[in-house]
């Protein structure tokens, strides 16, 4: 076992820290680092997905990144399966899961319901219905067979009410209580979460920052190389390849390019706050004015 340590998962947005903490949180627990960043996973990018640094690669060790190509498809699933055989593979091993993918940590700590078929025809009807009557007309059917899962599911949100729908005829059974059946590491092992907190204006000034050292650092050379690739689905959605491939193809200038980046990053981590200020396990930590190593101290107490 693990010292009855807990499982310890640090999240928040990007650029707040996480990564920088977790680093210094492993040096004083003794442990290793479970990634839960779903861009992380990809061997090629290195600036756009800010990586960590190969001094902190070497003084700590971290588990899926650097696993796959960007010309592989990775998904929550294969994820949860890789993490899986991890904690499985060493169980007296103390581990931090770092990241700010929010569906990532969730499906750690609350699991994901697999199966539940697939069927092409079915998903190409469903598909033909939104189209001749509107998203509406699917999102009225989820709300008559699945109550639970259509007030979670934005009204406009396609694909997601098709593959409730789909589970749901498939199956006989609404995906909500498919997901209910799904089982994680809450209630399986100790857990502390803790998420690290900045005041949006610091934040945002962080990201900017960030944005700028990226482009000093080889954004525009490191996408040039990427688009040379045939990029999986998840891999397209990597913050910065949209943007400076504008600038590439001329659409924008390169001032152009970085301010949409520094808008889209923005966005992006105050989706995430969104996302992860719905849970209530999470204990915050207030990082204003802290280093790294203060903030590390200060998660290191409460365990």
């Amino acid at each position: 076992m693990r010292d009855n340590y807990p499982l310890v998962f640090i999240i928040g947005p990007t650029a707040v820290g996480k990564t920088e903490v977790g680093v210094e949180l492993a040096k004083r627990m003794s442990a290793e680092i479970i990634s839960c960043d779903s861009m992380l996973v990809y061997k090629e990018p290195r600036v756009l997905v800010d990586k960590p640094d190969d001094k902190a690669l070497k003084e700590i060790k971290h588990h899926m990144v650097d696993i796959v190509s960007v010309e592989e498809e990775f998904d929550v699933y294969k994820f949860k399966k890789e993490v899986d055989s991890i904690i499985t593979q060493y169980p007296e091993k103390r581990f931090i899961f770092v990241g700010g993918s929010g569906l990532y940590a969730k499906v750690l700590l609350d699991g994901i319901f697999e199966g539940g078929g697939s069927s092409p025809q079915l998903r190409e009807n469903l598909l033909r219905i939104a189209q001749e009557k509107g998203v509406s007309s699917l999102y009225e059917k989820l709300k008559e067979v699945d109550p639970p899962a259509s007030t979670k599911i934005n009204p406009q949100d396609l694909k997601r009410i098709i593959r409730a729908l789909e589970v749901y005829y498939l199956t006989n059974k609404p995906i909500s209580l498919r997901q209910k059946e799904a089982k994680g590491y809450w209630g399986k092992f100790p857990i502390k979460i803790f998420g690290l907190y900045l005041e949006r204006k610091l934040l945002y000034e962080r990201i900017n920052q960030r944005v700028e050292d990226m482009f000093r650092r080889g954004a525009v050379d490191e996408v040039r190389y990427l688009l040379r690739l045939n990029l999986s689905k998840t891999a397209e959605k990597i913050l910065g390849i949209k943007e400076i491939k504008g600038f590439l193809e001329g659409r924008y200038t390169l001032q152009q390019a970085k301010e949409l980046l520094k808008r889209n990053t923005r966005h992006f981590a105050k989706r995430q706050y969104t996302w992860f200020k719905k849970d209530k396990r999470i204990e915050w930590v207030e990082v204003k004015g802290l280093t790294f190593e203060e903030v590390a101290s200060k998660i290191r107490e409460r365990l």
